[in-house]
């Protein structure tokens, strides 16, 4: 026998290195490590996935990638994955990408290797048009690889820019997130954070310390509840990471993959002809009695479920996604049980912010109007309501998705036209026979056009009250918009789900043509 005809060495048993290896990578660094992340009670970083996604759905990508760098002992520790989980599955059938910081490893700082994941993930769920989830959990840049770390967010930052209006992008902050790290979950449309071990600032305690000299905690400074409710920079705070995960899916289940698709439709056993005579009820006659637009809202959509966003943050307006007739509908409401439902700054942004939303990813808008006017005060105009309020403004005359007004009870001044009136492009205004259109109140008005002849009156008090009479029946009466062509109908506020159900059903097929631009200036 020749040399050649001898029989081949025997090749190594490769897929059983390969299953090692992969096992390796999903183990994580130790039992110990992963005991420490459960004893703060938090989920490491497949667990959160699991949670997320359907089961067994998750295909993982470049788990096996480890860093290159060297110097401060790096070169000694290359564990797999390099503290990030990236890949996709499906919620509810549908593709989802995701990627999760895994603070076992390097405490979940991004290195270079750790970065270029993210990217890849980030690039892939917009070439495939699906909505990118990120669970974070990290210690921001790891300092050890110095300037090449930070580079790693800006590719981050550039790619949440690149992807925004295009697919969904949700945040989920499941534990610290500090410094430029907080700036790619402030770029992306919805922030979740969870109680007690979610926190994000820029600068954190000591530093503030250091600085100011005002002490305050972790979670005071920017825990779930700060951020939920003061800042507006989260839109949901929840106890736990089950729930939360839990409301991800949810949140998912109302959006569509991407710009180009409309959002799932979903059947429902609700009428859309059911009437909402309830609402007789609900809302007060008399303009100056408080209710809770949310009943409004639960009475008129499919069910009663609706998903309101950042229900802690600007509460005198209220914004939500529904379904009518099994079609997802973006509520945006003025809230009379919290100051009267007044605009103002916060409210203003948070509003603009979801209609922003709504219109880019085809998800008409449903505006239900109960205002008063814009909230006076030093502050408001100090802080900008001029330029905060014209946000909302840019937003809705902005918007191309259909578009439908509804003025319950008070709509005044500049706040009716902002909320979305016929004037600034809403496809149909709409009206209950409660409505009070006019640019004040009467009380106001009459103050003002009648102040000669009141305080010339013998009697000021009648003669003022006569006026008011006088002014609201000729400019403040449920027709005069109407009979003016600035109201398309008055109705029966028991035939207000039907009506929203036939006027979202004629304007589905709305196209809107706009001007050729790079992009407007809006007011920031």
């Amino acid at each position: 026998m020749t040399i050649t005809d001898a029989p081949p060495a025997p090749a190594p048993d490769r897929t059983a290195e390969l299953a090692a290896l992969k096992a390796h990578a999903v183990a994580g660094p130790d039992e110990r490590a992963t005991e420490r992340q459960h004893a703060k009670g938090k989920l490491t970083a497949r667990e959160r996935i699991g949670l997320l996604l359907d089961e067994g759905s998750f295909h993982e990508i470049e788990a096996l990638r480890r860093h290159r760098a060297t110097g401060f002992g790096l070169e000694n520790k290359k564990p797999y994955t390099d503290g990030v989980v990236t890949g996709w599955g499906t919620v509810d059938g549908r593709t989802v990408f995701v990627f999760a910081h895994d603070f076992r490893i390097f405490g979940g700082a991004l290195g270079e290797a750790h970065a270029e994941k993210i990217h890849k993930v980030m690039d892939l769920a917009l070439a495939a048009g699906a909505p990118l989830v990120s669970l974070n959990d990290g210690a921001g840049a790891r300092i050890q690889e110095g300037v090449s770390a930070l580079a790693g967010y800006g590719g981050i930052f550039q790619r949440n820019t690149r992807a925004s209006g295009v697919i969904p992008q949700i945040s989920v902050m499941l534990g610290p997130c500090a410094g430029g790290a907080a700036y790619s979950p402030a770029l992306t449309d919805f922030v979740f954070m969870v109680r007690d071990t979610s926190q994000m600032f820029i600068t954190g305690p000591d530093v503030v310390r250091a600085v100011t000299g005002e002490e305050i905690t972790q979670n005071g400074l920017g825990g779930a509840d700060v951020h939920a409710a003061v800042s507006g920079v989260a839109a949901f705070a929840h106890e736990d990471e089950p729930t939360c995960l839990e409301d991800v899916r949810h949140l998912l289940s109302l959006l569509p993959a991407n710009n180009r698709e409309t959002p799932p439709h979903e059947p429902t056993g609700d009428p859309a002809a059911r009437r909402t005579d309830a609402l007789g009820a609900i809302v007060p006659a008399n303009p100056q009695q408080a209710y809770d637009i949310r009943k409004v809202i639960e009475e008129v959509v499919d069910d009663g479920d609706y998903f309101e966003v950042h229900p802690a943050w600007a509460t005198n307006v209220v914004c939500a996604l529904a379904r009518i007739d099994g079609h997802v509908t973006g509520f945006v409401a003025n809230q009379p049980a919290s100051l009267a439902g007044v605009l103002d700054i916060h409210a203003s942004e948070k509003a603009a912010r979801f209609v922003q939303f709504c219109d880019a990813f085809n998800i008409p808008l449903v505006t239900l109007v109960d205002v008063p006017g814009f909230l006076p005060g030093v502050d408001q105009e100090h802080g900008g309501i001029i330029r905060h309020g014209a946000k909302l403004l840019y937003a809705y005359c902005n918007a191309t998705v259909p578009r439908i007004s509804l003025v319950l009870r008070k709509a005044y001044g500049g706040a009716y036209i902002v909320m979305d009136s016929r004037s600034i492009g809403a496809d149909l205004a709409l009206a209950w026979p409660t409505n009070e259109i006019a640019v004040m109140g009467a009380e106001g008005a009459a103050n003002v056009i009648f102040r000669r002849e009141i305080a010339a009156a013998a009697d000021p008090d009648a003669m003022r009250r006569q006026k008011i009479k006088e002014y609201t029946t000729e400019l403040m009466h449920p027709y005069y918009a109407a009979e003016r062509g600035l109201v398309d109908d008055v109705i029966d506020p028991g035939e207000t789900r039907s009506v929203l159900a036939g006027a979202l059903a004629m304007l589905r097929p709305k196209y809107a043509d706009l001007p050729s631009r790079k992009h407007g200036n809006p007011p920031v």
